[in-house]
């Protein structure tokens, strides 16, 4: 029994260790533990919430200063989200006709 216990809690703090970091709602300690992510990009960041939540990706990446598609890929692959969402990258552009 006492087994059983202690694996349930091992699994239950390894979810919580890879949990999604949703950007309206974490803190700068959360925001900071992202790969990529220091004190200055998280500053940014909860500076931006303040003046309002991040609709999704595409509002995130256009208001915080500093954050491409490729930095947006990066702490996506990290495990954050916005509003619960992955970041699935821009649509590939139309090939050339000749």
């Amino acid at each position: 029994m006492l087994k059983k216990i202690l694996a349930l809690v091992t699994l239950l703090y390894a979810a919580a260790c890879f949990a999604a970091v949703d950007v309206n709602q974490a803190g700068a300690a959360e925001l900071d533990s992202i790969k990529g992510i220091g004190p200055a990009m998280s500053s940014k960041i909860l500076d931006e919430r303040r003046r309002g939540n991040f609709k999704d990706w595409n509002d995130f990446v256009a208001r915080v200063k500093g954050v491409g598609e490729a930095n947006a890929a990066k702490f996506s692959a990290e495990g954050m989200t916005v509003n619960g969402a992955a970041y699935k990258g821009a649509a590939a552009a139309p090939a050339a006709k000749k």
